[in-house]
């Protein structure tokens, strides 16, 4: 494996736990988790260059998309490492930059979706936004729509460390997913790894994910059914001009379609 695409997010990172120390207005609270979410990413990466990637691109993804510390990243003489920060617009949003040139994709700080009770910061894509989100009647996070578009071009995912409810699905889901599960919610507090034992476990699941065959390519369905509930009746409205989407209720909507760019463009439209 020579190539690999990491996105990364922050609520799914080992201590976490409230609304402040994921937004940058509550500098004393957020800034020892951007480190924490810094110091993962960077283990994922020197895991990954000990089995022999030789390529690594980052994905800022969380809020603004400009959290991760360049300055605290690195790659070894020869590799490379290169990192996006901020929204483009590209509907692949948290996967902005993935293509077929891909030999994996790997997440790390994800987080149970909106709805679920496996994260005290439990969303999808915005939680000022959508209530829930589901695709083909499955409640959807944003590993699940992110592992899709990883797919939709052909590249695996071969990693994921985030929440025990996230890991524990997404293990269902991917056969053979190399997991580390950070933390565990129970309501308004989670029970977590400590920062320096989640970093050491994170270097070491994704080397050995790295080192092993990957898991098969998730399959895409034939058809997609996404339904996006909204917090405001007032914010559906608005979005439900989005072409071939429809309102099934005061705060929901629905779009089917055979493509799945579609459904990740309605996304990020509905989300803004």
């Amino acid at each position: 494996m020579k190539k690999l695409f990491i996105s990364v997010d922050i609520e799914g990172v080992a201590c976490i736990s409230a609304p402040v120390e994921v937004d940058k207005m509550h500098q004393a609270e957020y800034v020892p988790f951007r480190d924490q979410m810094t110091a993962e990413v960077a283990a994922a990466c020197s895991g990954a260059y000990a089995a022999g990637v030789e390529s690594i691109v980052v994905k800022d993804a969380h809020f603004t998309a400009r959290n991760l510390d360049p300055h605290k990243l690195s790659s070894p003489q020869g590799k490379s490492l290169q990192l996006i920060r901020g929204w483009s617009g590209h509907p692949f949003a948290m996967v902005q930059g993935i293509d077929k040139s891909f030999d994996a994709a790997a997440f790390i700080g994800y987080h149970s979706a909106g709805g679920c009770g496996g994260n005290p910061l439990a969303h999808t894509v915005s939680s000022r936004a959508f209530a829930r989100v589901e695709l083909n009647g499955v409640v959807a996070s944003e590993f699940l729509i992110y592992a899709y578009a990883a797919a939709s071009v052909g590249v695996p995912v071969i990693f994921l460390s985030g929440d025990k409810q996230l890991c524990d699905e997404a293990s269902r889901t991917i056969d053979g997913l190399q997991t580390v599960a950070t933390l565990e919610g129970f309501g308004a507090s989670v029970q977590s790894l400590l920062p320096g034992d989640s970093v050491r476990l994170i270097k070491a699941g994704i080397q050995r994910a790295v080192s092993n065959p990957p898991p098969s390519l998730l399959t895409l369905p034939s058809d997609f059914v996404f339904k996006l509930s909204f917090n405001k009746a007032t914010d559906a409205y608005a979005k439900s001009f989005f072409p071939q989407a429809r309102m099934v209720s005061d705060t929901e909507l629905l779009l089917e379609t055979r493509r799945y760019f579609d459904v990740l463009t309605f996304l990020w439209f509905a989300a803004q």
